[in-house]
This record gives C-alpha cells, structure tokens and sequence, in this order.
C-alpha cells in the first residue's frame, strides 16, 4: 500500500488515500493527520461528517486491522 494526496477540496488539512483506492478514486476513506488528531472522513463525501481519533486510538486501530482478516 502506498499513500497519495487526495483531491482538492478546499480543506486545509492534507488528506491523504491509500493506493488500494477504487479505480475512480473516491471507494476509499481519506485520513487527515494533525499533531493532536486523526480525521477520518469518507472520500465519497467529503465535506460530510467526519471522525476525529487521538493518535494513539488511530495506531491501536490500524494495529488490529493489519491483523485481524
């Protein structure tokens, strides 16, 4: 997996994508990474609701999920 910026939209957080993106590029949930929060938002919408993690909540979650199949 490799990690590219996402589209514009206007926001000033710099979203990024994983490659295993849909061929149309928006079957995929775009993170954003500030010094205190992980914004989580669906690529499909991206001006809609968002989830914000601390950074440690976001580490213990990708953890399980490269495990968990």
């Amino acid at each position: 997996m490799t990690l590219r910026p996402s589209g514009g939209s206007g926001s000033a957080l710099a979203w990024i994508k994983s490659s295993y993106s849909g061929s149309d590029n928006n079957d995929c949930v775009e993170v954003a990474a500030t010094r205190d929060t992980i914004h989580i938002r669906d690529s499909k919408n991206p001006h809609g609701p968002q989830l914000h993690l601390r950074p440690a909540a976001w580490a213990d979650f990708v953890a399980y999920a490269a495990t968990e199949r």
